[in-house]
């Protein structure tokens, strides 16, 4: 069955050619050009990625994605036609999945959804399927287990969704346990995904990882602040 995505866009000339190409590439596809009409269908539809113009009018794009991202685990692709890389940042604080900068290549749109697509059926399918013993890719600390490979992670065995940099940064630092990594050096292992980075990322990206994966997101025992220095993978 085809995924279900919802494009919201209200200049009609973007939104027909989004429309068009998705539907040629064999994807279900709804549109919406406010706010209003995005929820409606939703309410109505199962929708699999919301592709959502940040500059809507009336609205605020990262308001939408926070609401989104507060009532499921929807894929959603920011559309921005700024530049300003707090807007992304903001993007990516608020729930985001991954964003792209107007104009974009129609192809380079086309990977990031199926890219997000195939990591959500992940997350969705959870710890199904049979492991070996010899699956080098499985990370176990306390009540966790990261599957690499798969990027899945689990917590007792319950599916916990990971965004791409969220995946990326986790993938970075248990590469390195107990080792200090500065915000430098981790934003070279992931910023090959993330356009116009910067030190804040790493701190928004580590903030929303003690949220998910701490106890205690103020006395954090995993993902540990060396003052001065970085970030210190600590799990057991």
């Amino acid at each position: 069955m085809s995924s279900h995505v919802l494009v919201v866009e209200d200049d009609i000339v973007t939104r027909s050619k989004l429309v068009g190409y998705f539907q040629n590439e064999g994807y279900r596809v709804s549109e919406a050009s406010s706010g209003d009409e995005m929820r409606t269908l939703l309410s109505e539809q199962n929708v699999d990625l919301v592709m959502l113009d940040i500059n809507l009018p009336g609205e605020d794009g990262l308001l939408l994605t926070r609401e989104l991202r507060s009532q499921s685990d929807i894929g959603i692709i920011l559309v921005t036609g700024r530049t300003d890389s707090i807007d992304k940042i903001v993007g990516l604080e608020m729930g985001a999945d991954d964003y792209v900068t107007k104009p974009f290549e129609l192809r380079e749109l086309l990977v990031r959804v199926k890219n997000l697509l195939w990591r959500i059926s992940l997350v969705n399918s959870g710890s199904e399927g049979h492991r070996t013993k010899e699956d080098t890719s499985l990370i176990y600390f306390g009540d966790w287990t990261f599957d690499v490979q798969r990027r899945a992670l689990c917590k007792n065995g319950d599916p916990v969704k990971l965004t791409k940099a969220e995946y990326e940064l986790l993938v970075a630092l248990s590469s390195y346990p107990n080792q200090v990594l500065s915000r430098e050096r981790i934003l070279n292992m992931i910023s090959h995904r993330v356009d116009a980075p910067n030190d804040r990322t790493i701190d928004v990206l580590i903030r929303r990882m003690r949220a998910k994966m701490e106890y205690d997101p103020k006395n954090p025992q995993i993902f540990v602040t060396v003052h001065g220095e970085g970030y210190m993978f600590a799990g057991d």
